[in-house]
Order: C-alpha cells, then structure tokens, then sequence
C-alpha cells in the first residue's frame, strides 16, 4: 500500500526553531539528548507542540510529536524533493532524555476477529 503524504505536507506550514550555536561539546549533547531526523513543522492547533515526519515520502512514515521546549538543537540536514519539484526541509533535532513524546504510526485496518470455528 503506498502512502500519500505529500499532500499533507503541502498544507502544513514550514516550523521554524531558532537553532541554538553549536554545543562546545557535542559528547555531553549526546550525552543528554536524543537526535531524530525528519521534516519539521508547526503543529496544527497547539503553538507549543511540534511534529516531526520521520522519512517523509516512504511507506514506512510515522509522525513524532513533542514539546517545543524540549528541542535543545536543530541541524539542517541536505532537502529532499518529489517528482513535482516539491521540496521538503529536513533537520535533525535534539530533544532532551526523558521528555515526553508521541508517536503517530500509519496501520492498515483489518479484521482481526478471531476464526477458530470456519
């Protein structure tokens, strides 16, 4: 089943976080955050949350939602583009250990019920 999630990103609008300057230890970074990769944008109807589209454009896409406050640091990393010219931001961003975040997963509905008697 293939995904369609360029049409959901074309009306997200584009998150923009001020990135702060490089750690002078990018060790104790890692140390206290944990780095995920993906196309960043505002979350639909909470100012104070973010969403983060992990591999945007594949079948294997999930959405990570977390608290704004709890991105320390966020890297630019190279822009990806669809067929239609369409280009999508992507960032690594740090968040600190043991924040709370959320994660969205795409499944596909089936029944499960159980058979035992056909």
């Amino acid at each position: 089943m293939s995904t369609n999630i360029s049409r959901w990103i074309k009306k997200a609008e584009r998150f923009d976080v001020q990135a702060y300057k490089p750690p002078h230890d990018p060790k104790r970074l890692q140390k206290t955050h944990v780095a995920y990769c993906g196309a960043l944008f505002k979350h639909p109807y909470d100012d104070e949350l973010a969403l983060l589209v992990t591999d945007p454009g594949s079948g294997n896409t999930a959405w990570l939602e977390f608290r704004v406050k709890d991105i320390s640091y966020v890297e630019p990393l190279p822009s990806i583009a669809d067929p239609d010219g369409d280009v999508v931001f992507v960032v690594r961003i740090w968040v600190k250990k043991m924040s709370v975040g959320v994660r969205h997963t795409p499944f596909l509905v089936e029944d499960l019920s159980f058979r035992g008697g056909e």
